[in-house]
């Protein structure tokens, strides 16, 4: 059953903003299947972003909040900033500032901004926490070795949770092979552990009117900075001035057209595991490509 938005609004935003709280209005905002997402307008026109689940959730939205501070904190791309999160009644919330997005914008700068990011770095992959890719939970241990860490903690992860959700064995074997055979993508390559974004899609990626770009709805951990780029060519690509302006900025491994393979498998295995169907058959196709190149 879904709350009476605006009463929960009312007790959030005076939970963490003040008393002297006046809603004019609750919208449902467009997004992602999985929260439940509300434009909370006031009375003196400001504005703030509710997301709502079910009390078991928060720890998502903690997540949430602190990958938002974390992308806020290296002052290259724009985040919403995360006003609070915990439980209100039955439900968990996130409450965000308000930002008026639009579909188009600085693709330059949105490249060029996501390479600043990624010049953030630390000494070991992973994070200080978990999180959640999506709905699926996303193990971030603190690994000085990558392979091990994407062993372990990506691909791993990934194709056991495919195997109990029904992913044919024949594909779970030669899933099982690649992750064995991982090292054989990094001989000349050494990835600094970089601060990521972590589900770097265009659903995750908007602008202010001035074009100035706005990401959310974060992943975060350290890792290799191809797994962001990856991710952005996963549902159609960023377009070629965010591209010219990431390469300008850091250009990348030549390997990367082989490795993006392997990152964006991860994507589609967890899609798999939540939404079943062609996926399987599109991961498969995947691991066949890449162990061709082992």
């Amino acid at each position: 059953m879904k709350p009476n938005t605006t009463t929960l609004s009312q007790l959030v935003i005076q939970r963490h903003v003040g008393n002297a709280v006046v809603i004019r209005s609750v919208e449902a905002a467009s997004g992602g299947c999985i929260n439940q997402t509300n434009k909370v307008t006031l009375a003196d026109g400001s504005g703030y972003f509710l997301k709502l689940n079910q009390a078991s959730m928060l720890e998502m939205f903690a997540a949430e909040a602190a990958g938002l501070g974390a992308i806020r904190a290296s002052n290259t791309l724009r985040a919403p900033e995360p006003l609070g999160c915990g439980v209100e009644g039955n439900h968990a919330y996130l409450l965000l500032e308000y930002l008026p997005l639009q579909d188009q914008g600085n693709l330059s700068q949105a490249g060029e901004q996501l390479a600043a990011l990624h010049r953030y770095t630390a000494a070991q992959h992973g994070w200080f926490r978990d999180n959640t890719i999506g709905a699926s939970p996303q193990r971030n241990p603190q690994d000085a070795d990558w392979v091990s860490f994407w062993q372990q903690y990506r691909l791993g992860f990934q194709l056991e949770r495919a195997r109990r959700n029904g992913y044919p064995g024949r594909s779970y074997e030669l899933g099982m092979q690649l992750k064995d055979a991982l090292g054989a993508f990094f001989t000349d390559y050494q990835p600094v552990a970089s601060l990521l974004h972590g589900d770097l899609w265009g659903g995750n990626l908007a602008y202010l009117a001035d074009g100035s770009p706005v990401v959310y709805d974060p992943a975060v951990y350290y890792g290799d900075r191809e797994t962001d780029l990856a991710m952005t060519e996963l549902f159609g690509g960023f377009g070629e001035d965010f591209y010219a302006a990431y390469q300008a900025a850091w250009p990348v491994d030549s390997g990367y057209a082989v490795r993006k393979t392997l990152y964006n498998l991860y994507h589609i295995l967890n899609h798999f595991n939540l939404f079943g169907g062609s996926y399987g058959e599109q991961a498969a196709r995947m691991t066949e490509k890449l162990l061709a190149e082992v």
